[in-house]
């Protein structure tokens, strides 16, 4: 028998039931209703905050795989399904990510993300189909406030076959898909002031999840740099002069050496940074970058390494050793 049963029956999860508030909001004032979901929002983020260890735990395991030539899929329906593309979404310009490696599966397909397809997250099978290309080496991420849908089921009990690591987003402190996770994390955020109405809190919850899980992978894979965004992809006018201003902040020069540097390296801001920093020509540093998984700290690591020993070179015999010493 399939797992889809495990998820059918029982009482509502939090996230459906009635919030006391609601009984009240037709007689509050625009303003009131304001600050009584905005009271409710700060459970979000608290919910959020509880959950850290296992996020972290998420967070190493995607870093190993990912390293290891994995990638990390997002599985969600509705709310959560589009917050999973956006996120995904952003990661690529944000960070130069390749293309495909971290990957956003929503219920319904991309209709989906403008329309609701309501009935696309009720297919266990629908969601076993979209998990069929992961593999052994990949990261499988369910998004579900209520911790039952059958669309995220389907997607990790198929992932977990082939041996990936999975893992469940879920706002209901006993989702029903807690089995085919092996890494469980739940923002418990309670019900909603529009009772069931999950892209209030539980969307909000889910929201800052996925910002930290994304943000901690890509800094653990080396696309940040002391805080600064040094993998963005400058692909319009905004962002053009943003490089220039990361490269002035990351090498401590005026705008205007960053932008003959940055000019000069053909717009490779991390060739550039490495460069600069390291004082070598911009080969070199890129060769760095590329033994280093395109990471700027491991980058300048590599060079300095090499200085050193450049620098101090290990004797080779007695008599070297007795003279180094």
């Amino acid at each position: 028998m399939s797992a889809e049963a495990s998820v059918e029956g029982g009482s509502s999860p939090r996230t459906e039931q009635r919030h006391p508030s609601g009984e009240r909001l037709e007689a509050m004032t625009a303003l009131e209703v304001l600050e009584t979901m905005n009271d409710e929002d700060r459970f979000a983020v608290a919910a959020v905050r509880a959950a850290l260890p296992q996020v972290a735990r998420l967070v190493e395991l995607a870093t190993e795989r990912v390293l290891a030539g994995g990638r990390v899929h997002y599985f969600g329906a509705g709310t959560s399904g589009r917050l999973a593309v956006l996120d995904a979404a952003e990661l690529r310009p944000t960070y130069s990510l390749p293309a495909n490696l971290v990957v956003a599966h929503i219920a319904g397909g991309a209709t989906a993300l403008t329309e609701a397809v309501e009935t696309a997250e009720d297919s266990w099978a629908d969601g076993a189909a979209e998990a069929a290309e992961i593999g052994p080496e990949d990261v499988a991420i369910g998004l579900a406030a209520s911790g039952s849908t059958p669309y995220v089921g389907g997607a990790l009990e198929q992932a977990r076959k082939t041996g990936a690591v999975t893992a469940l987003i879920a706002c209901n402190p006993a989702p029903k898909l807690a089995g085919l996770a092996d890494v469980l994390i739940i923002a418990d955020t309670g019900s909603e002031v529009v009772a069931g109405s999950t892209r209030l809190k539980a969307g909000t919850a889910e929201k800052i999840t996925l910002n930290g899980f994304s943000t901690a992978l890509m800094i653990a894979l080396g696309r940040t740099w002391r805080g600064l965004m040094v993998s963005v992809v400058a692909t319009n006018d905004k962002l053009s002069a943003r490089t220039g201003r990361i490269l002035a902040e990351a090498l401590g020069v005026d705008i205007e050496v960053a932008a003959s540097r940055l000019n000069e390296a053909g717009g490779d801001l991390k060739g550039a940074i490495v460069a600069g920093i390291a004082n070598v020509g911009l080969e070199e540093a890129r060769a760095a970058l590329e033994s280093s998984q395109d990471s700027v700290a491991g980058a300048l690591a590599t060079l300095a390494g090499r200085r050193d020993q450049q620098q101090d070179p290990i004797p080779q015999n007695e008599n070297e050793k007795e003279t180094h010493q």
